[in-house]
């Protein structure tokens, strides 16, 4: 990366969190139901200014999440109460001195804590074998809730952390190595997948990382790299990676979903392709190719990080048959330069050309100006990294 290019992301970085500090300007550009949220709102401009250094403006974005969250339900660490909890606990590991937000941090570890230990719950006494994406998942589930226990474990919280961590991470096994004949345990019935994701009538396994096994793959192998370790976490991230790599496609990349009948027909002669997004970090191969990098440090399995090499690579080799869309992190190109440091300087040059180039209206932290500035920053140099506390956490990149 050269003088000018780190320039360039340092530049536009600053400029999009300088036009992001005003709440006002977040929570009138979002429906109100929006507005404290991480996705798309204030907790997601409070994250930014905070791995930023700027508490002041930090605290102010907190504090107005706080006053527009209402009766918000609990749902996962994008929405409702777990966004300004996973916020708060990332967020105050970046800022140097102590403040009255640091004092939440227990108590909000407390909560996601609490929350996986009754999304374990409702797992257990669930009538079906298969685990919906709410209880799985990066976005709404344990995936995503047990990477910010983590880190809140990591930085100083451990009594408050450890249940729910233990929840999740025995109960995302328990859901890898549940036997369903030839249909892993993350697969859902046709009924079961929501109403705006079109699956074949014979039900579907999805693949990544915000509503896949790569989210749960790459919590389980990041646990394991920070030394949490439950009772068959090696063979439930062993078997989630090589099911990944028996249903790649070539280059490699990934299909969204593989179907039921697919699963039943077995992988030789491969399915034709399947339509959906393919190069972004929700779905696709930056999101899965970073979930096998982790499973590959995680287990010493080259295999696993010769495929996300070689993913990754062929990702960098024609930006113009991406299907991305805009400079988001959740679709957009910024998810695949947050990714990058998993695949060279090659995609990273790319990613950030194309995030330079697209202009961003949204204000949130997936798909908006919060996201890609977070990116660029990072991508700048611009960050203080926080080991035990990186901001990608909330997209289990690191």
């Amino acid at each position: 990366m050269t003088d000018e290019h780190r320039a360039l992301s340092a530049t536009k970085s600053q400029e999009l969190a300088l036009a992001l500090g005003p709440t006002r300007a977040v929570a009138t550009a979002v429906s109100a139901r929006a507005a404290h949220t991480l996705c798309y709102g204030l907790a997601g401009t409070a994250l930014l200014h905070a791995c930023l250094g700027d508490a002041t403006t930090a605290v102010r974005h907190w504090n107005a999440a706080s006053q527009v969250l209402g009766d918000a339900p609990a749902d996962g660490i994008h929405t409702g109460p777990g966004a300004l909890a996973a916020s708060l606990i990332i967020g105050t590991a970046h800022l140097p001195e102590r403040g009255p937000h640091h004092a939440l941090a227990p108590r909000a570890t407390s909560w996601l804590s609490a929350r996986a230990q009754a999304l374990a719950q409702l797992q257990r006494t669930s009538p079906g074998s298969w685990a919906p994406w709410a209880v799985y998942d990066a976005i709404k589930g344990l995936s995503g809730i047990g990477r910010i226990l983590l880190v809140s474990h990591a930085t100083g919280h451990r009594a408050e952390a450890t249940p729910g961590l233990h929840a999740a991470l025995t109960t995302l096994i328990r859901m890898i190595l549940t036997d369903q004949g030839t249909r892993p345990g993350w697969w859902l019935p046709a009924h079961a997948h929501p109403p705006s994701v079109p699956v074949p009538p014979s039900g579907a396994a999805t693949t990544g990382m915000a509503h896949g096994i790569a989210g749960p793959l790459a919590f389980l192998a990041l646990a394991h790299l920070a030394g949490h370790i439950a009772p068959g976490q090696h063979d439930a991230i062993a078997g989630a990676a090589h099911w990944l790599l028996t249903w790649a496609d070539p280059g490699p990349s990934w299909p969204p979903h593989v179907s039921g009948a697919d699963l039943d027909a077995g992988p030789t002669p491969p399915p034709g392709v399947i339509p959906g997004r393919r190069t972004a970090w929700c779905y696709g191969t930056p999101g899965i190719a970073t979930a096998l990098t982790h499973a590959g440090h995680a287990l010493g399995e080259p295999a696993f990080l010769r495929t996300a090499t070689a993913a990754l690579d062929h990702l960098a080799t024609d930006v113009s048959t991406w299907d991305t869309e805009g400079p988001g992190l959740c679709h957009g190109a910024a998810g695949v330069l947050a990714s990058a440091r998993h695949g060279g300087s090659r995609l990273a040059a790319r990613a950030r050309d194309t995030v330079l180039s697209l202009p961003s209206a949204a204000p949130g932290l997936l798909g908006g100006r919060a996201g890609t500035a977070l990116a660029l920053a990072d991508d700048a140099g611009l960050l203080a990294r926080q080991r035990a506390a990186p901001w990608e956490s909330v997209l289990l990149i690191s």
